[in-house]
């Protein structure tokens, strides 16, 4: 009995020195104090050292967009860091190509704020803004997809199609970590008021906080717009293709599209498992009404005799519709490797690298 109460005041006093350690070093050492944040050469601000850079320029209400919510996984977050930034760090040279380290650029939620810091970041970052929502609709699409729509009140909102927010999900029961998540935005860019999104659920931080405790007439935060994936004003047939929730920047572009009259060919490649995961389907015919849109489903593990429609992934279906795209733009919205195997199969069928347009997620 002795030694097991020894044994436990030993344990205890160990922790106890441990957790002085850390506290003394976070006081300390983690400790950097103020320090100047310069951006652009001509735009100063006094700031705390210590964090990322990221969290740093959002502190400042500078939105560098962040797709893995600063996890150092997306490589979204670039800016070039002329002074102050210390070495790039091995979890950020998988992101960063040859030409990019040379000219410093960095990821800014893996660069630290330890010192005086000079930074330069595209000039339309500034027009990136944050709002305050209201949760005004959500209706869920599949078992895992929900769809929301989101009102802005007063506030308005200018984007291109295609483009993505990022929305905040904060501290809740069982998760006391903040964190920014990436969504393509899937409404029309004439509703400067209202944004909708299309969120499935993964079992995530930011996914669990919008399926299992947002609620219609709740306040939300988001920020935006980002994106280098957008509708590019030129001519020639599309190709449309996307799975599950890259759902949303497809609608979005097929609704400026229909705004705008454009009747350009369009063909449309959505891939699912089953007839259960397909969602918007009366939207998408409402689409292929009004636009010169030819939609083809296509799923990878149906087996009912009911489905009449393309079975098994979507590279099966271009190949087997598209004889030659080399007039062709294409837009993609999926997982990397499914954009991957569709890009795989458009360079096959003669679509022009430059003219092949995706959004990784």
């Amino acid at each position: 009995m002795d030694t097991i109460i020894m044994t436990i005041v030993i344990f205890s006093g160990i922790s106890g020195v441990l957790a002085a350690i850390l506290t003394i070093s976070d006081r300390t050492i983690g400790n950097y104090g103020e320090v100047t944040l310069t951006v652009n050469e001509d735009k100063n601000y006094t700031v705390k050292g210590g964090s990322s850079l990221l969290d740093t320029l959002r502190s400042e209400e500078i939105f560098i967009p962040s797709a893995c919510g600063g996890k150092g996984t997306c490589g979204y977050c670039k800016v070039v860091v002329l002074e102050g930034g210390g070495p790039v760090l091995a979890t950020e040279k998988p992101h960063l190509t040859k030409e990019e380290l040379e000219i410093k650029t960095r990821l800014s939620c893996q660069c630290k704020v330890k010192q005086n810091i000079k930074v330069e970041i595209p000039q339309e970052l500034f027009n990136v803004k944050e709002y305050a929502v209201i949760v005004d609709k959500m209706d869920q699409l599949t078992p895992t997809i929900k769809k929301l729509r989101f009102d802005l009140g007063e506030e308005e909102i200018s984007f291109k199609p295609g483009q993505y927010v990022q929305l905040k999900a904060p501290a809740y029961e069982g998760n006391d970590e903040e964190v920014y998540r990436a969504y393509s935005l899937a409404s029309s860019v004439n509703d400067k008021h209202a944004i909708e999104l299309l969120i499935g659920f993964t079992g995530g931080i930011a996914t669990t906080y919008v399926h299992q405790h947002l609620k219609e007439g709740d306040t939300a935060h988001i920020n935006g717009p980002y994106g280098e994936f957008y509708y590019h004003e030129d001519d020639g047939p599309l190709i449309l293709a996307g799975a599950g929730t890259g759902m949303a920047p497809i609608i979005s572009i097929l609704q400026y599209m229909a705004d705008n009259n454009l009747m350009r060919e369009i063909i449309f490649f959505f891939g699912a498992r089953t007839i259960n995961d397909l969602f918007l389907v009366d939207r998408i015919k409402d689409f292929e009404e009004k636009l010169n849109l030819k939609f083809i489903p296509t799923l990878s593990r149906e087996e009912s005799p009911e489905w009449k429609g393309e079975k098994g992934r979507v590279p099966n279906a271009i190949d087997k519709y598209i004889k030659n795209g080399e007039n062709y733009s294409a837009y993609l919205c999926g997982s990397p490797a499914m954009i991957d195997s569709i890009v795989e199969a458009l360079v096959k069928k003669n679509v022009p690298v430059e003219k092949i347009y995706f959004d990784k997620f």
